[in-house]
């Protein structure tokens, strides 16, 4: 049985508090990050079952859930990435005040072939990988192989953090890079090609793909919630204004014993 199966068939015999008057008519809408997708979608398939409530969840990257909160065609931004100065300020010119909520953190995992020898790369390495300097696998340990870059859209958040956390300022990603437009299909190239690299959220690490440790740390639950792994960051779910009623509940769905327990079986790490 898949997990979401499970969630809502589970959801049944699983406490929920203050939910119980919540209206079987009322809807909630969800779009942005296909990283939060997975802990938005078994959120709602448990909210769901539980109160009767619509929850529709779109997964078209953190700029288009920003887009979406901005023009008012959701009521909650899934994004990987904090809302940048200038969407704030777009939001704001349109009477939407943007107010973050911190759903999970992750840990972007930097991941290889399985047939891939190499375990570890510095954050110097992987730079230089996807910005074209390192061009073969036999400069860092690997087999004599050209690398193939695999990247996200511009408009994903994932890409965004990447680029902060390791290409750093000023440091553009070559040109040669792939792109893909969600984690699963940058895992599924991945696990497909023997000689490419991808970068993807710490819940979508499997045994088609390895994931590399990146200055010494493997990407785990333990080294994310120490700060030791050093492509984390948190995930978001953004309202206009402070969240009431449905949303409200929804939203503090990753405060509750369920609610982690989902983040926990997705492969995400709890922040509370």
């Amino acid at each position: 049985m898949s997990l979401f199966k499970k969630i809502v068939f589970g959801a049944a015999v699983m406490g929920f508090m203050g939910a119980g008057n919540a209206s079987a008519a009322g809807k909630i809408t969800l779009d942005g990050s296909t990283t939060v997708g997975p802990i938005a979608k078994a959120f709602a398939a448990y909210y769901t079952k539980m109160t009767g409530v619509e929850v529709t969840v779109s997964e078209s990257g953190s700029g288009n859930g920003a887009k979406s909160l901005i023009n008012g065609t959701c009521d909650i931004a899934n994004m990987s990435r904090a809302m940048k100065d200038n969407e704030v300020a777009a939001a704001k010119s349109k009477g939407v005040n943007p107010v973050e909520h911190v759903v999970a953190l992750d840990g972007i995992s930097v991941i290889v072939h399985p047939g891939n020898r190499v375990a570890n790369l510095s954050r110097k390495a992987i730079r230089d990988i996807y910005s074209g300097k390192i061009k073969n696998w036999s400069k860092v340990g690997g087999p004599n192989a050209s690398i193939v870059m695999i990247q996200r859209e511009s408009n994903s958040g994932t890409q965004d953090s990447f680029k902060h956390l390791v290409m750093g300022k000023g440091m553009p990603i070559s040109k040669r890079a792939e792109t893909q437009a969600s984690n699963g299909a940058v895992k599924s190239r991945v696990a497909s090609t023997p000689s490419a690299i991808g970068f993807v959220g710490l819940g979508y690490v499997d045994s088609s793909v390895k994931a590399v440790a990146v200055d010494g740390v493997k990407p785990t639950v333990e080294t994310v919630k120490d700060g030791s792994y050093p492509v984390a960051r948190p995930l978001f779910m953004y309202t206009n204004g402070q969240p009431t009623g449905d949303v409200k509940q929804f939203i503090n769905l990753n405060k509750t014993a369920d609610g982690k327990k989902m983040i926990s079986e997705i492969g995400f790490v709890n922040k509370y």
